[in-house]
């Protein structure tokens, strides 16, 4: 590491040191990319430690004394950033689950390194020193912010650590607590719910717990041990077979007999078992909330058994037997759970109700307990008592089984893994009014689950009953028996049987003809119903649109509100999208969008519609018509103005409704009106926002718009603002669509000296590398991003900015080019070579000329270092020259490629080479990489624009006798079958190289 060039003892030449610093800065911000948790804080350190350089290279330049200020600052900042890169590192590659309950600590020494650093600055001796007053000036703001920064965990971070502390406190927290707890954590550090992801990062967890008693680390490793036996609670990162297991275990373990309490368990004033335990000071237990009794209803608060003096300030939780009067309850009650079972079979009547009824009393009063019945392997009892001819069984066992099957998805496959279970469930939707609503609340419970949700479809006249139960005169049953039916709807078969039994002309009926009551309650069923694309298709052919329609024009607010949300839910399939067009209501929509200040929610429900509406005009399929959005072309430039005057809400759809019409056929006419309208400079000043959603979609349209662009116009709207603004976008988003678009937007950027000084100025800059550079992080490995960082490379590389191409250079992004030139898409290639080619026309001044001997100078021979074209001393990094970066092999590749567009970028790239007076040296290396046959071939291509600058390069070629002699022959029938295919300027161009090779004369009609 660089890092470790400087120790304690001894720094070394001083400027050695710093310029070895720079890098390990360098190292450190790129690096602090990859980390897993704490991104927005380490991102900060980052763009502390970047200020630092320009003060680093201001030193670098300067002859410097050695002074111990300087000494001690350059020593404590290389041992901070030592630091903060093994920090940077554990959090990169340890476990995620071990960094978030430790993201407070990490915070804290990121903190800790940000001061250690501020006073490094400090101790820098800035009056005997000749530095900038613009540099001292930036560093003295940045130390005043690193002394003030406060790096702390996120509220919703602090929120999931409090309740980590709180269920080890707790000890007896309940298994949906563990879940909960256990699926927030994955969800803030971006692990998948998925059991199988859950298990494996606890799992590494608890490895890492292991390491931390093998190093000793004894405190810290107690309370990983707290956090793991809370978090194992959970039965979201197990399988239900092992937790079967392991509780039939301990089970067996107890006996079968319940245990007696022991008397030190029971309450000296109540007599019963203690709930809640609390101590005096002479040692004497009591129920809390009887001793409080006790003491406020005596006259002279004595203690019962001491009778001295005894206030409630004075009593303890005793937190020991509080545990052991748990453990011994759950001892018994999971003995109790086991024994209830064959009681269910006795055939005893009351026998069976007495349990029952003791088991949903259980039920009711923990999880814990339900999950007991579950691994018992209760439910398949349950199910048989649904048969009985006793309803009083009958319906109690349907009551345990709707308690054991909420929120248990376990507990739903189980039901469906019974042969026929569903049968009797469905049987109790026809009988009385009591069992229809457990039995549909039931069903409800079980429909959640995908893997039940067919099943309950298929039973013979399921549906007929729920559809019957809509016109319940129970409110809440007919709301389940309508969710049922829109959980069932996923299924394309149960929708069959829906529209056989009514269902949807049962609500279009209801929607057409009813009270306006009625009519806002079937279009709020609309509105919500989880439709397939078939539902919505089979609504609109039924004419639901035109009723729709009607109620958006209603005066009611709440009218217009549910009848919009039916809308919005019917646009998303395309083909409706498209009809909805066709019926006019872009217009009504807008007027509400302008018009209806009353109502935030409306609008921003209309704001969705008008984007499903866009995405319905981008072609998907031949089935599709092509439709345009706006009657007008002045309804573009109103709807994006009204950007101006509302809120992020509004602006974030009609920023994506724009960005799906420039996608769109009109997208021609959609840009060119909004780039009239000033769109482009008021994207760029939406970059700058707060909002993070606002903020991608306003660089996903800005990216469109600065495409294929007037230079002069973009120009207008760019500042230095707005260049910092995308490159510190690119460095601190997580959105890989964001991060794409923005670097589109900078590859579209116009090609001015201006925006070039710009970007070089940046300390941002170096972060369009690491997309190119950085093969761990997935992000980055996106083809599109890729794609559009190499678009971003070639703005990097034009000619006009040497010291930007340099940037390039030294952040070793050429090799990385070359290796693309075979990786990469047909994109990233052409986007390679035209980077290659903008930098290799600039290497024959960069080549360091070779002094030779002043006699006979003509005559002696060029170094064997020299560059074999440049004629000078040329590497990758000083001169960008293409044959030190081995870039000559590939490039020929490239020519093979079937794209045209995608060879004239290689094409380009190698004619550089024999460029001017490098014509002959230049024609000795293509000649020895064979390139010579594979150009000729191209003679043959179908593009014009490539066709004729292969034709320009032989004809400088074969102005050198011996490759005219060598390759002549292979190019005259290509270039005789052009002089009659061709058009007349290739014709020409053909003709000409002809009479090189001697096959046409000079006066030849082709001239």
């Amino acid at each position: 590491m660089v890092m470790d060039v400087v120790t304690n003892s001894t720094l070394g030449p001083l400027l050695e040191v710093v310029s070895q610093t720079i890098e390990a800065i360098i190292q450190v911000v790129l690096a602090s990319n990859n980390v897993l948790i704490e991104k927005k804080s380490f991102a900060e350190l980052s763009s502390y430690l970047e200020r630092i350089i320009p003060l680093l290279r201001e030193l670098n330049r300067k002859d410097i004394s050695a002074s111990e200020g300087l000494r001690n600052f350059v020593e404590i900042l290389n041992r901070e950033t030592k630091e903060a890169k093994k920090l940077i590192t554990d959090c990169s590659e340890r476990n995620r689950f071990y960094l978030f309950v430790n993201c407070r600590s990490i915070a804290k020494h990121i903190e800790g390194i940000t001061k250690e650093i501020s006073r490094a600055i400090s101790c820098i001796p800035f009056a005997s020193l000749n530095i900038s007053l613009k540099i001292k000036e930036d560093i003295d703001q940045l130390i005043s912010k690193m002394q003030n920064a406060e790096f702390r965990t996120t509220m919703a971070e602090e929120e999931i650590l409090d309740k980590i502390e709180m269920g080890i406190h707790e000890r007896n927290v309940d298994r949906s607590y563990a879940n909960n707890l256990l699926v927030s954590i994955a969800k803030a550090i971006g692990v998948s719910t998925d059991r199988s992801a859950l298990k494996k990062e606890l799992d590494e967890f608890k490895s890492e717990i292991e390491n931390l008693w093998l190093r000793k680390d004894k405190a810290e490793a107690i309370q990983m041990d707290q956090i793991i036996a809370l978090l194992e609670q959970a039965d979201a990162a197990s399988s239900l077979e092992d937790r079967e297991k392991k509780h039939l275990t301990k089970r067996k373990s107890l006996g079968v007999q319940p245990l007696e309490p022991l008397m030190s368990f029971y309450c000296p004033i109540t007599k019963e078992v203690m709930v809640d335990p609390v101590e005096t000071p002479s040692g004497h237990t009591f129920e809390r909330s009887a001793i409080v009794k006790w003491l406020s209803e005596a006259d002279v608060p004595l203690c019962p058994m001491t009778l001295t003096p005894l206030d409630t300030s004075m009593l303890r939780p005793n937190k020991t037997l509080r545990q052991s009067i748990e453990e011994w309850k759950e001892r018994n009650t999971m003995i109790i759970v086991a024994s209830l079972k064959s009681r269910l079979s006795s055939g005893v009547e009351e026998e069976v109700l007495h349990s029952l009824e003791q088991l949903k009393d259980l039920c009711e009063q923990r999880e814990i307990h339900r999950e007991w019945l579950i691994l018992e392997n209760y439910i398949p009892s349950l199910v048989d008592l649904l048969r009985v001819k006793n309803r009083d069984i009958r319906n109690r066992a349907l009551l345990i089984l709707c308690l054991l099957a909420k929120d248990n998805d376990d507990a739903k496959e189980r039901i469906a893994n019974i042969e026929n279970s569903i049968e009797p469930i469905v049987q109790f939707l026809g009988r009385r009014i009591g069992e229809r609503k457990l039995a549909v609340t039931l069903l409800l419970e079980l429909s959640k689950c995908e893997v039940v949700r067919d099943c309950i479809g298929k039973v013979q006249g399921c549906i007929l009953l729920l559809v019957t139960m809509l016109s319940n005169t129970d409110p809440q049953a007919a709301r389940d028996a309508k969710n049922v039916l829109d959980i069932l709807s996923y299924s394309d078969d149960n929708v069959i049987l829906m529209a056989k039994n009514n269902y949807f002309l049962y609500l279009l009926q209801r929607l057409s003809s009813g009270s306006a009551h009625v009519k806002m309650t079937m279009a709020k069923t609309l509105g919500e119903m989880e439709l397939t694309d078939h539902n919505k298709s089979s609504l609109v052919e039924n004419g639901v649109l035109d009723l729709l329609l009607v109620l958006v024009s209603h005066d009611n607010v709440e009218m217009k509100i549910v009848a919009v949300q039916a809308l919005l839910n019917l646009s998303s399939l395309k083909k409706n999208g498209q009809e909805i067009i066709k019926k006019g209501a872009v217009r009504p929509l807008l007027d509400i969008l302008y018009r209806q200040t009353s109502s935030q929610s409306l609008r921003e429900l209309v704001a969705a519609i008008i984007v499903h509406l866009a995405l319905s005009t981008v072609p998907e399929g031949s089935d599709l018509t092509p439709v345009c959005m706006f009657e007008s072309d002045d309804d573009i430039s109103e709807l994006f103005s009204f950007i101006n005057l509302t809120g992020p809400a509004l602006q974030q759809n009609i920023l994506r409704a724009f960005y799906a019409m420039c996608l769109s056929p009109s997208a021609a006419i959609v840009k060119s009106k909004l780039r009239e309208c000033s769109a482009v400079q008021i994207l760029f000043r939406l970059c700058e926002v707060d909002d993070i959603i606002l903020r991608a979609n306003a660089v996903k349209l800005l990216s469109c718009l600065t495409e294929d662009s007037d230079e002069a116009r973009i120009m207008d709207h760019v500042t230095q603002t707005s260049i910092e603004t995308l490159l510190k976008i690119i460095k601190t988003s997580e959105d890989e669509d964001e991060i794409a678009s923005t670097l589109g937007t900078i590859a579209n950027l116009p090609k001015s000296t201006q925006i070039s000084d710009w970007l070089l100025e940046s300390g941002n800059l170096p972060t369009i590398f690491t997309f190119l550079r950085d093969g761990k992080n997935s992000i980055h490995q996106k083809h599109h991003i890729i794609e559009n960082a190499m678009g971003a490379i070639c703005r990097l590389t034009i000619q006009t900015s040497l010291q930007l191409q340099k940037k390039v250079a030294e952040a070793g992004i050429i090799p990385l080019l070359v290796k693309l030139l075979e990786l990469g898409t047909d994109l990233t290639i052409k986007g390679a070579a035209i980077s290659l080619a903008q930098l290799s026309r600039s290497s024959p001044r960069l080549s360091r000329q070779i002094s030779r001997r002043q006699s006979f100078w003509c005559f002696s021979a060029l170094p064997e270092a020299a560059c074999s074209v440049h004629r000078g001393l040329c590497t990758v990094e000083s001169s960008f020259c293409l044959i030190e970066a081995n870039a000559i092999t590939p490039l020929i590749r490239v020519l093979s490629q079937s794209d045209p567009v995608v060879c004239e970028a290689a094409l380009d790239a190698i004619l550089t080479l024999i460029d001017n007076e490098m014509l002959q040296n230049g024609c000795k290396v293509l000649g020895e990489a064979n390139a010579m046959p594979v150009i000729i071939k191209l003679i043959s291509s179908p593009s014009v624009s490539l066709q004729e600058k292969v034709l320009n390069s032989l004809e400088r070629i074969f102005r050198l006798f011996e490759y005219k002699q060598k390759y002549g022959g292979s190019a005259q029938m290509p270039l005789v079958d052009l002089t009659q295919r061709g058009n007349s300027g290739l014709k020409s161009l053909a003709a000409k190289i002809l009479a090189q090779l001697n096959v046409l004369h000079d006066q030849s009609s082709y001239f």
